[in-house]
């Protein structure tokens, strides 16, 4: 079968969770189809190392595109182009017509199916022709923007994102519908979607995680230490940092003297980094291997607040021996039991109060 696979900032190196499950099914599926990667990259990230290390792959091609961010003057004008379109300011920031020009070129060449590699690679995929569409929803995408809504404390930012997650919503909808099939990656994602998109096809793949990889090695883990790993230019997890320091920290150290905790994840921002120094937290940036850093750790936190999809750091976690204490938000989608499998805590209390019960019940002491 011949794959043509479009993917909107990048695929390498496998630092996201995203990247990582798109990097093994494209691996996977060419092994047995003829897979065409068209996809782009920003300065950070690696196109000759994706080449190298997908060569089943019968081509793969990655455009430079840098992404419009936040506070920048593209940004403002990427929003100024988004009010006055249908398309919501996420993912009229990701059309790169060089690479449109790709797609059509390969679409026209003949491909059995194309997917679209999340929402934002629809922006650049046609719609409506021969060419079957399958879309890899790896987020509910305008439950994130939902999310954003709800926690957002200034009037003015609310009455925006009130407006963006409704028009994220008709859009994902409308490309739900659009697609011959649509794959989520948990069943509660999946029923999420197909309440939006009333008729769509719309299937779930279950998240895995590299046992080989992530797996005890006998590190001794360090008393009173926490870990949380993730990209940390991801509104979403620095929001839970945040969150986390000014919150859940100072409860946490009434209560266990000497306790510390490791961020870890690439490219945190100077207010994450200013704010690490003042609370006493390691912010580690990019780091080349993270199992160092969860193998010493007692506890794996994850307080999100804000997200979509499931959480592989979870899994990657769990893999690795380490007791995980996480929101409702941060487990959702994952077949795991609370009180069995990691302990739930949403409140900054109760997540206190569940990192202090894990160290009475482990020889850690925590």
């Amino acid at each position: 079968m011949r794959i043509l696979w479009v993917k909107i900032g990048g695929l390498w190196p496998l630092n996201m969770g995203g990247r990582l499950r798109s990097f093994h099914a494209i691996a996977e599926l060419a092994k047995r189809h003829r897979v065409t990667v068209l996809t782009t990259h920003g300065p950070a990230d690696d196109p000759e190392g994706l080449k190298a290390n997908l060569k089943d792959c019968e081509r793969i091609v990655s455009i430079p595109y840098l992404i419009p961010k936040a506070g920048t003057s593209r940004f403002a004008v990427t929003l100024l182009g988004s009010w006055l379109s249908s398309y919501p300011v996420d993912l009229w920031k990701c059309r790169v017509p060089a690479l449109r020009s790709k797609v059509d070129e390969a679409l026209s060449a003949g491909v059995d199916v194309c997917v679209a590699d999340f929402l934002v690679a629809a922006a650049n995929v046609p719609v409506g022709g021969v060419t079957p569409i399958l879309l890899f929803e790896h987020n509910v995408e305008y439950m994130i923007w939902k999310r954003l809504h709800a926690v957002e404390t200034r009037a003015w930012r609310r009455a925006l994102l009130a407006a963006e997650w409704r028009r994220m919503r008709r859009y994902e909808a409308r490309a739900c519908r659009q697609a011959r099939l649509t794959v989520a990656v948990s069943e509660a994602d999946r029923a999420l979607l197909a309440a939006n998109a009333p008729g769509a096809d719309i299937r779930a793949i279950p998240t895995g995680v590299d046992a080989s990889y992530f797996h005890p090695n006998g590190t001794a883990e360090k008393p009173a230490r926490l870990v949380f790993t993730g990209s940390m230019d991801w509104y979403p997890n620095e929001d839970a940092i945040i969150h986390f320091m000014e919150a859940i920290l100072p409860r946490l150290r009434r209560r266990i003297p000497g306790l510390t905790i490791a961020v870890v994840g690439r490219n945190p921002s100077e207010r994450l980094k200013a704010l690490g120094a003042a609370k006493g937290v390691q912010i580690t940036g990019t780091v080349d291997d993270v199992r160092p850093y969860v193998a010493e750790a007692a506890v794996y936190v994850v307080p999100l607040r804000i997200g979509g999809g499931t959480r592989l750091k979870i899994f990657e976690a769990l893999a690795m021996g380490k007791a995980v204490v996480s929101t409702s938000v941060g487990a959702e989608g994952l077949p795991m039991t609370p009180g069995q499998h990691f302990l739930q805590a949403d409140s900054p209390e109760d997540f206190a109060k569940a990192v202090v019960a894990i160290g009475r019940t482990t020889t850690a002491t925590v």
